[in-house]
């Protein structure tokens, strides 16, 4: 029993003792991978050299795309009951006379059916007016071109339209007054243009005119004649403010009731310059370089005006005017006193009952200048219909 039992031991011992020789035996694994051996490169068969290609022509160079135009597409109106109407307007049956075509990006002026009366076409592209629109339209009473940008209209054009009324050109480009405009024309509007030449003979024949509006131009004295005005014996308003003026404009009628010549050069008044105007009312001079050595003392002493703007001027002292006057504006110049017994146009001692004797001011403007509170009791005491002073 004892020798089989140690024969067991040995036997454990000895296998025990095989497996540590194995373990130290086994090699180990490399903790770096070998170094790659590179392959030598491979060197490929040099080609054969080409033929020179023959030179190619240069290709024509490709336009460069256009603008786009700055005209938006025309806008076409509804589907109308007249088979005249212009595709680009407005005929509607509540107005059969009245043709309505503005603001509606036309470039080209359609032909105008017979039955119109009025004619819309502000705000629009139009650049040129000619006569092929107007053969038919003999009884246009009333065009509207105004915020267009026309730069000729053509003579023929109002050969056409015999019975025109009123004409609104303004805010284009025209160069100078259109010619053979129709001699019953009551009212023309061309503010805002670019003239600087008014033909002769441009006004020929026009009594009927009423009213002129030349606002905003870049009209000189010598484009003015003596008888540019001469033939408009009804004029009841002249506009020539905001142009190059440097002295009063000549030959303007004495049936004008409103002479507006704000925003010029001018420096001097004629002493005798309003006499014989028997109905001028409104005298606007705002913004010129009026001082009082180019105002006569008494230039403004008479009986019709009953508005008189002097603003923006170089005035010291405040020119006399005659009683009827009722507003008076004088802002904006350089006037240090005013003394109410010197512009009074009358006595202070005149009898409050007689009505007609007192000054009729009612309105008077004398801020920006060099005057502070109170306003002379003179001033007080001549001109009693006094309802607003600004100081």
């Amino acid at each position: 029993m004892k020798a089989s039992v140690g024969l067991f031991f040995a036997l454990a011992l000895f296998l025990l003792m095989g497996a540590v020789l194995t373990q130290r035996l086994r090699p180990k694994k490399p903790t770096r991978r070998p170094a790659t051996t590179r392959r030598p490169p491979v060197v490929k068969p040099a080609r054969p050299a080409q033929p020179a290609r023959p030179a190619q022509p240069a290709r024509p160079a490709q336009p460069e795309p256009q603008e786009p135009t700055d005209f938006p597409p025309v806008i076409f109106g509804p589907q109308s009951v007249f088979r005249d109407c212009p595709r680009e307007c407005l005929c509607t049956p509540d107005y059969p006379n009245s043709l309505n075509c503005e603001n509606r990006n036309i470039r080209v002026i359609p032909v105008i059916p017979s039955r119109t009366h009025y004619l819309y076409l502000q705000n629009n592209y139009i650049s040129e007016v000619t006569a092929e629109a107007f053969v038919n339209a003999t009884e246009v009473r009333w065009v509207n071109l105004a915020n267009n940008r026309i730069h000729r209209i053509d003579k023929q054009v109002f050969g056409k339209i015999p019975a025109l009324l009123y004409l609104y050109v303004h805010r284009n480009q025209l160069k100078e007054v259109p010619q053979g405009l129709p001699s019953g024309l009551e009212q023309l509007r061309l503010s805002r243009n670019r003239i600087t030449k008014i033909p002769a003979g441009a006004f020929n024949k026009m009594g009927n005119l009423t009213l002129l509006d030349l606002y905003y131009n870049q009209l000189s004295d010598s484009d003015l004649g003596k008888n540019t005005f001469k033939d408009l014996k009804g004029l009841v308003q002249l506009n020539l403010a905001h142009n190059l003026l440097k002295k009063m404009p000549d030959g303007v009628p004495d049936s004008v009731i409103q002479l507006f010549l704000d925003k010029n050069r001018i420096d001097d008044i004629p002493k005798n310059y309003f006499k014989g105007f028997n109905h001028l009312a409104f005298v606007r001079l705002n913004y010129n370089q009026l001082s009082d050595k180019g105002v006569p003392a008494a230039v403004f002493n008479f009986s019709t005006l009953l508005d008189l703007q002097l603003a923006h001027n170089q005035l010291t002292s405040v020119p006399l005017f005659n009683g009827h006057l009722e507003h008076l504006h004088l802002n904006h110049n350089s006037i240090e006193t005013i003394n109410g017994t010197l512009i009074c146009p009358h006595s202070l001692h005149v009898d409050d009952s007689d009505q007609s004797t007192v000054p009729r001011l009612r309105y008077l403007r004398l801020d920006g200048n060099h005057l502070s509170p109170p306003i002379p009791l003179d001033v007080i005491m001549c001109f009693r219909h006094l309802h607003s002073i600004v100081i």
